[in-house]
């Protein structure tokens, strides 16, 4: 199994200086805006992503 992946940026600010907060798993901190939050998976999405070639293809 790999590592969990770490967000890239502060989704209020776009600070990159993020850490693990103490609340625990998916629990971030921002140093830029001091904001504190979670995030989570919530699962793979029944259609699933289109691909070129393939029937429904809207392409021009």
């Amino acid at each position: 199994m790999s590592e969990r992946a770490a967000p890239f940026y502060c989704p209020y600010c776009g600070e990159e200086d993020l850490r693990p907060h103490e609340e625990g798993h998916g629990a971030w901190e921002c140093a830029g805006c001091n904001r504190a939050f979670r995030l989570k998976f919530l699962g793979l999405l029944a259609r699933g992503v289109p691909q070129a070639g393939h029937e429904g293809d809207e392409r021009i």
